[in-house]
Order: C-alpha cells, then sequence, then structure tokens
C-alpha cells in the first residue's frame, strides 16, 4: 500500500499543491514552519479523519478559505483509489471515492492505513489517559473500520446519559435533595453498557496482541532496557472479561452501583471513557519514572507494534515520521531508521538534510514558503 500523489486546496498554509509519490522512501525537507507537517498530517488525515496534530477541523482550512480538500491516490495491490475529502468548519465533511458522492466520510476508513510517528507521541508516555485511548481507539478503527461507528454511538450515548444526569443533579440541588425523575435513566444504561462492552472487548483483545510486539519493538531500540508491560485498567472493579457479554454485565452493575455518586456529580463515571492504558517498565510505571530517553523509546515501541500489527493483518501500512529524528539521540535514530527502512512506503519530514539518517535513502523534496519542489538524486 502506498499513497502515489497527494493533492491539496486550501489545506493548513497551502492554497493548493500538487505531490506525485513513489513507494520507498520520500523525504521532505525544509525550515520549521514552511509547511512540511501539513503535507504528512493530510496523508494521515484520510487514514483516521483526524488530525495528530489538533483535535477540531478548523485549523486545518487555509485563513480565509472556506473549505480545504484533500485528495489521495491510493495503491493497494495494484489497484489504485482515489480519495477525495472535503472539510468545512461548522458543517459536515464531505467525501467522495473514485469520484462517486454516495459515501459517507467514514467509509474512506480503510482505504489507506498510516502509522505515524511525531513529537507529539511523547505523550503516549507521559500524558493523561486520554491520549493512551485514542492510541488504542484509532489502532482499533484501523484493523476494523466499523469501530467508527461503535465509537460513535458510544460517545453519543454518553453525551446524551450526561445530560440527563446533569439535569437531575441540578433539580436535585434545586429541590433542597429531592429526588429527580430517573426513570429514563435504565434505557440510557442499556444503550451505553452494549456499545461500552463492546469498545471494551476489542481494547483488552488489543493490548493483549500489542503486549508482544511492543516487548520486542522496545528490546530492539533499546537493548537490555528492562521489560516493558502494558495493562488494561476498566474503571470498575473486578476481573477484566473475557467476553463482550461478561463486559455488558459488568458495565451495567458498575452503573447501578456508581449510580448515587454520578447523580450527585451529574456524570457518568465507569465506562471506557474512563478506563486506562498503563504502561510499565520493570515493575515501575512508565510516567512518571520513565527517563526521557526510555519514554522515547517506549512511545516508539508502541507505533513499531502498530505497524506489525497491522501488517500481519494483510495490507502494509505508510509510515510517516514527522520531524522526530531531530528529538532522538544518534543510537535511537540510526536504530529507528534501520527498523523502519523496509516499509513499503516512508514519508520523513526534517528541518535539515543531516536529520535523516543514511539508511533513509530516497526521494528528497524542499519545501519552502508554500512550494513543493523534488530535488535531483
Amino acid at each position: 500500500m502506498y499513497v502515489a500523489h497527494l493533492s491539496l486546496a486550501d489545506f493548513r498554509s497551502y492554497a493548493r499543491v500538487e505531490v506525485p509519490l513513489d513507494p520507498g522512501v520520500t523525504a521532505f525537507v525544509g525550515p520549521n514552519g514552511q509547511g512540511k507537517t501539513n503535507l504528512v498530517e493530510a496523508i494521515g488525515y484520510v487514514a483516521t479523519l483526524g488530525s495528530h496534530r489538533v483535535a477540531t477541523d478548523a485549523p486545518l482550512v487555509r485563513l480565509g478559505a472556506g473549505r480545504a480538500v484533500v485528495r489521495t491516490s491510493i495503491v493497494r495491490d495494484a489497484r489504485t483509489t482515489l480519495v477525495e475529502l472535503e472539510l468545512t468548519p461548522g458543517k459536515a465533511n464531505r467525501a467522495r471515492i473514485n469520484r462517486s458522492d454516495n459515501v459517507r466520510p467514514r467509509d474512506v476508513l480503510g482505504l489507506l492505513r498510516t502509522v505515524l510517528f511525531a513529537p507529539e507521541d511523547l505523550a503516549l508516555v507521559k500524558g493523561d489517559p486520554g491520549e493512551r485511548r485514542r492510541f488504542l481507539d484509532e489502532l482499533l478503527t484501523a484493523r476494523a473500520p466499523r469501530l467508527a461507528g461503535v465509537r460513535q454511538d458510544y460517545e453519543r450515548v454518553l453525551k446524551q446519559r450526561n445530560a440527563l444526569l446533569k439535569t437531575a443533579a441540578t433539580a436535585r440541588r434545586a429541590g433542597g435533595g429531592k429526588a429527580a425523575d430517573l426513570s429514563t435513566l435504565e434505557v440510557w444504561d442499556g444503550h451505553l453498557a452494549r456499545a461500552g462492552a463492546e469498545l471494551t472487548a476489542f481494547r483488552i483483545h488489543l493490548v493483549a496482541a500489542l503486549q508482544p510486539l511492543v516487548a520486542q519493538a522496545y528490546g530492539q531500540l533499546a537493548p537490555g532496557g528492562g521489560e516493558t508491560l502494558l495493562e488494561y485498567r476498566s474503571s470498575f472493579e473486578g476481573e477484566l472479561p473475557t467476553s463482550r457479554e461478561q463486559a455488558e454485565e459488568q458495565l451495567l452493575a458498575a452503573l447501578q452501583a456508581a449510580r448515587p455518586q454520578e447523580v450527585a456529580r451529574g456524570l457518568t463515571l465507569v465506562g471506557p471513557h474512563r478506563d486506562e492504558l498503563t504502561l510499565r517498565l520493570g515493575p515501575l510505571p512508565a510516567k512518571g519514572y520513565a527517563s526521557h530517553g526510555e519514554s522515547w523509546s517506549f512511545a516508539l515501541a508502541l507505533r513499531l507494534a502498530s505497524y506489525e500489527l497491522l501488517k500481519a493483518d494483510g495490507g502494509e501500512p505508510v509510515l510517516i515520521l514527522d520531524d522526530v529524528f531531530a528529538e532522538l539521540d544518534a543510537r535511537r535514530r540510526d536504530r529507528l531508521a534501520e527498523l523502519v527502512a523496509g516499509g513499503e512506503q516512508v514519508l520523513v519530514t526534517a528541518a535539515v538534510p543531516e536529520d535523516v539518517p543514511k539508511a533513509l535513502a530516497g526521494a528528497r523534496y524542499a519545501v519552502s514558503d508554500g512550494t513543493v519542489s523534488r530535488l535531483d538524486p
């Protein structure tokens, strides 16, 4: 799998740009702030329908423009698929596949799979639990695009349930502690438990699949650096469920047990939105105890493990390394380059040519002031 062509219109800093791409390694080189990351961000957006840099689409649209368009030609098994996404802040995004309008944006998921390494990845180890939940959920969706619908269903139900709890909490305070009408809460409990159980079960299975791959990748990046452990921790007590049905039963019981606290606070306190992926290095949690270099190795190991998992599923993903090598010491830089150099397509951004390891020889583009120019070999 590789991207054969990228076309942008009013995306980030680009009024318009056309970039032909080949399999193998391609490096975009230029000073910071010139638009290198914008190119790979657009490719990553097609794969995930989200940005690794911002939470909303509005910053992706060029200042003064009403919309942005991203077009990619994706080659897989000798077949080319044209994917077009139109991003319009304040309105629903639109998608086209092979020029057909009869698709939803989420139908694009799965057509292109990417694994993106970026400086922001350090938050996978040092950041809040939400960063690690997002990592799991994006990888789940890459492996099984239908789970995007499960995630949306869960978020919709969670929003409705929180609104009901907030109303109940407000009414209780206004009534001097008098119980509010919660007759519909059990209905939302059932909806939340069903969607949440499916998401929880898939996350637990994913963590088990990642565990040996992360250990292997960490050992390659930091030989002798200690053992890694991934542990999924649910927001309710008891053993981790072994099936979706068991997860649904446990989540329903947890919701009922937490109801007094939830009504008092006006917030759903249990469910996959409160779960955690704990990362351990040796006997200690990586967050708060791992050194800067160890944290980087752990974050990179998570991405390398993701790559191996997607590759094993069939269809090698596109590897994107966004300004990563400048963050690494020489040893980790060389080891990472050696591990990814054989990828079907590897896209690299760097401020200066020297930041691109020799193992990643290939095509080079100069990026400057909104222009992208291919350099002669």
